[in-house]
């Protein structure tokens, strides 16, 4: 993508484009001031200040922007990404104020994937001055953050197997100077064997692995972040039909939103001990592929009967979140596209949550709302443990009945985490099939900026 660093600069008085935000109450009065020529150019656009409506009037030598808002005392972070998609490159700045959360949207909306393109964008950056210059880094590495996991999902599963994204995260580490290991081969399948049994029917090449990275202070609080690293699923032996595969090269956003937000975590120095732990596995057929009916021992014990290969992503998860708990951490959280009943339920835009204390919630739920990053709350209902019994072992991974998937999902990741531990579980699609202003077609963080001003609020 564009140099995110180039496109929020301080305000010192260069030269820029004026780019006017208005609202609908403010319509008149906007066009009462304005000379004959800017309001006839107005009004030949037919602009009415309608929500991510744009103009283009004359002024002086050059042209003036003009957008409208829902609210112009109030920007969201969305507001001005219609424009940073289609204004001709060049510097511009506010009329007045500042532009607060609206930066965010400016930045995401230049985001760019031509990894693949052999012809990349002529047109160059547009670049937002502002005077508030305490905000720009923070919201540079949030951007940048949100870049990170459209980066790693858009990425083909040729080219972002477990190996890949095994190099990302030591990458990351060497760069935050934290500490780094990866588990794969016969250790793998001695001390994680649900992450090897998933994964153990792929190319060696795209081989199975745990990868885990640490830093930070080891007096101060622990928080583990895990997320789900199936680098493709093809569903296994309960194979998906190609149409539920084509998108399959994002089931690795989990991983993508946990790596992201870790990341966050290092560059902004939270006071915590992270320990973030993904679980990479691409869950392909072969002959030696798990299969339904068999029974596998997680991390620490327990017995699971496998009723559907296409579940593997609670397996794996399972493990890691076994690993995390074994060192008392104070709070775990955990991302990953677990449940396509999460998206029948919610859209593709609303990541389900799910937590065991109402307070968590509530602190996930307000840094959402306030971020412009929703997120929904689903039930862990005690009433539907009993529909992971299984006749032959500790419990199942895929009840038959077909009833609350993303809540059954949650209630089974649950019996890995340690009982009395603050969790969170975000259900993320880690994709946005239509595009929209500030937010192009493609992979997407949906849950982490939400979770990074929550983190940020607990241990800033």
């Amino acid at each position: 993508m564009t140099d995110k660093n180039a496109l929020i600069q301080p305000d010192k008085g260069q030269q820029a484009t004026v780019i006017h935000l208005v609202d609908k109450t403010g319509l008149d009065s906007f066009l009462k001031a304005r000379p004959p020529a800017q309001r006839a150019a107005l009004a030949a656009q037919k602009f009415e200040a309608a929500g991510y409506q744009m103009a283009i009037m004359p002024d002086g030598d050059g042209f003036a922007a003009v957008a409208g808002v829902a609210n112009t005392a109030s920007l969201g972070s969305w507001c001005l990404g219609k424009l940073a998609e289609t204004l001709p490159a060049g510097t511009y700045r506010l009329a007045e104020g500042d532009p607060g959360k609206a930066m965010f949207g400016w930045i995401s909306g230049q985001y760019r994937f031509d990894r693949y393109r052999t012809e990349p964008a002529s047109e160059g950056p547009r670049v937002l001055l502002t005077r508030q210059v305490t905000a720009i880094e923070p919201m540079l590495a949030e951007a940048g953050a949100v870049a990170l996991v459209r980066d790693l999902v858009n990425t083909p599963a040729e080219d972002m197997g477990p190996a890949q994204l095994e190099s990302e995260a030591e990458a990351i580490a060497k760069a935050c100077k934290a500490t780094f290991r990866v588990t794969q081969g016969d250790t793998l399948e001695r001390e994680f064997p649900m992450v090897h049994m998933v994964g153990r029917a792929a190319a060696r090449s795209h081989a199975p692995r745990l990868i885990e990275l640490e830093w930070g202070d080891p007096a101060a609080p622990r928080v583990a972040i895990v997320g789900k690293g199936i680098c493709f699923d093809s569903g296994g032996l309960d194979i998906k039909p190609s149409s539920g595969m084509l998108l399959m090269k994002k089931d690795m956003g989990g991983a993508a939103h946990a790596l992201a937000l870790a990341r966050l975590v290092m560059e902004r120095g939270l006071n915590v001990r992270l320990h973030l732990l993904l679980p990479a596995a691409e869950n392909a057929v072969s002959g030696n592929a798990f299969r339904p009916g068999d029974v596998l021992r997680a991390r620490g014990g327990t017995s699971v009967e496998v009723t559907n290969t296409d579940a593997e992503g609670r397996l794996v998860l399972a493990d890691a979140l076994v690993r995390a708990g074994e060192d008392k951490p104070a709070f775990v959280i955990d991302f990953a596209t677990l449940t396509g009943a999460a998206r029948v339920a919610l859209g593709p835009d609303l990541p389900a949550l799910f937590t065991r204390t109402d307070e968590t919630a509530a602190e996930l739920l307000a840094a959402g709302e306030e971020h412009d990053d929703r997120c929904w709350r689903l039930p862990l209902f005690d009433g539907y443990r009993e529909w992971l019994k299984s006749d032959i072992a500790d419990l199942n991974n895929s009840p038959a009945n077909g009833f609350a998937g993303a809540s059954v999902a949650g209630l089974f990741l649950d019996r890995f985490v340690p009982e009395g531990t603050d969790w969170a579980h975000f259900d993320t699609f880690a994709w946005r099939p239509v595009a929209k202003p500030g937010r192009p077609k493609g992979g997407d963080a949906l849950g982490l900026r939400a979770a990074w001003h929550m983190l940020s609020r607990r241990y800033g």
